[in-house]
């Protein structure tokens, strides 16, 4: 054997692990009983603690050096492995495996607290979190920015300069349209009862028309959804909430998304490091299109109508018109994962702002709650009126994930240049999407982007699919012709 040889099968079995360990991560958030969360914070650290050793082998070093790679595959797998295993020979194991510890058991704790709607007893155990966290970013960073080593973790190559640039750029003109919006006449919500097995039923019919494979996949409820797992095994979840079947209907679609992207990768990178979606902005670039730009267009929101016609009886909205403007109605919600598309970027700002100044040191978990309070009246113009309506409704501070809400709207620039790209690329588009059919923009998009895994460093895949650099044109000039229809602005 090689050394590339000796090392992929050593990665191999590092791969393998790392999905196990996800799949522990998805059992603790949609099976496992409650009181079984200390135990599993131990069995989490534990599996870290043997996947850390393994990343950072010394071995691995010796590896790389004596690899001959024979093609881009080989270049770009040695690329990732090096990145990761530098990455891991900075954290000591033994930090490592406690925030895996912590933060396993900081989510039941998370839950817990949501549901009294008490931040005091959640502060505690995020503060250790962001405490552990602290210290992973100084050990990545070295004299760096330590928000930085976090935001690398899940979009390599970003700064939070390039990221709050970005956000510089998208700010005005989304404020603009809010402001037009919220000044015209708005659509009505849609109202009613909608059982929960009709919208599970519903569920499954969608995931289905976006391409989901039911022999690798399976569809459970959690708390908050999210996709788990690559290749042969990708899992996906929602939420029911039986006054509101938009929030089962979009979160389904949504992680669908994430899902397909994980199933269309090339079966040759299986249990490789290009096995997996590049990053977290790629990722969401395709949960966002299959949400917005395709689930919420008006052809599919007509089909939609007749199916839930068909599943719940008359709905509120008189017609398929009606409907569509429900679908897209723009409110100052509480809630980012129910946000339409002209505030939810404003949700994720928010966010980046707050979580740079934690792990900068210049806002203490003390007064995170008032700090959130505070910015959240002042870019809605609504005061929180209780905390699963604030800082205690998204779960990702609770497990760590400290980088990761700006590859959100990230992935919502990338989705723009995207549609763009698609639909000069498929004219059919639309008229399939009419008929519910998914198919012809998911061939797109599984052909230019998902097939590709971890091959291409991230804003790379999108310039390639599109034929032109990632920027926030297209995103912002879509939501403008689509809501000023809409509104009749």
């Amino acid at each position: 054997m090689t050394a590339y040889d000796r090392l992929m099968a050593f990665q191999r079995e590092t791969e393998a692990l790392g999905q196990i360990a996800g799949r522990l991560g998805w059992d603790q958030e949609t099976m496992m009983p409650r009181g079984a969360a200390d135990q599993r914070g131990e069995e989490q650290g534990a599996i870290e603690g043997v996947l850390h050793a393994r990343r950072s082998d010394p071995r691995i070093a010796e590896w790389l050096e004596d690899a001959n790679p024979h093609s881009d595959v080989a270049r770009a797998n040695l690329r990732l492995i090096r990145r990761g295993h530098l990455r891991a020979t900075r954290v000591p194991a033994d930090l490592a495996q406690e925030i895996a510890r912590v933060t396993s058991v900081a989510q039941g704790t998370w839950a817990e607290a949501r549901r009294a709607e008490n931040v005091a007893q959640f502060l505690p155990t995020l503060t250790r979190v962001v405490a552990l966290k602290r210290q992973e970013a100084a050990a990545l960073a070295g004299n760096g920015d330590l928000y930085d080593a976090m935001l690398d973790d899940y979009e390599p190559g970003a700064t939070a300069a390039t990221v709050g640039a970005m956000f510089d750029g998208l700010r005005p003109r989304l404020v603009a349209l809010r402001e037009r919006v919220l000044g015209a006449a708005s659509p009505a919500a849609l109202d009613g009862h909608f059982p929960a097995d009709g919208q599970m039923r519903l569920a499954r019919e969608l995931a289905r028309a976006f391409g989901y494979d039911w022999s690798r996949g399976r569809l459970d409820l959690a708390v908050h959804p999210f996709s788990s797992g690559s290749g042969h095994d990708v899992r996906i979840t929602t939420r029911v909430v039986e006054a509101e079947p938009f929030n089962c209907v979009y979160s389904t679609i949504h992680e669908t998304g994430h899902a397909c992207y994980e199933q269309g990768i090339d079966p040759a990178y299986l249990l490789t490091p290009l096995g997996q979606g590049v990053s977290m902005g790629v990722h969401e670039s395709q949960s966002r299109i299959y949400e917005n730009q395709l689930g919420r267009s008006r052809p599919f929101t007509g089909w939609l109508y007749g199916r839930m016609t068909e599943t719940f009886g008359a709905l509120s909205a008189p017609d398929a018109d009606a409907f569509h403007a429900a679908v897209n109605r723009v409110q100052p919600g509480f809630i980012r994962t129910e946000a339409d598309e002209v505030h939810y970027n404003l949700h994720v700002m928010l966010r980046f702002d707050l979580e740079r100044a934690l792990i900068g040191g210049a806002l203490e978990v003390a007064d995170l709650e008032a700090a959130w309070n505070a910015r959240f009246e002042k870019d809605f113009g609504v005061a929180v009126d209780k905390p699963s309506h604030g800082m205690l409704q998204d779960v990702h501070w609770s497990v760590g994930l400290f980088g990761y809400f700006p590859t959100y709207t990230l992935g919502n620039v990338y989705a723009g240049c995207l549609n763009r790209a698609m639909r000069a690329a498929v004219p059919g588009v639309d008229g399939a999407l009419a008929q519910g059919d998914a198919s012809p923009a998911t061939a797109w998009l599984h052909t230019n982007v998902q097939r590709h895994g971890g091959l291409y460093e991230p804003r790379e895949v999108i310039t390639r699919a599109c034929g032109f650099a990632p920027s926030e044109a297209p995103l912002l000039d879509y939501l403008e012709t689509k809501f000023a229809e809409i509104y009749a602005l």
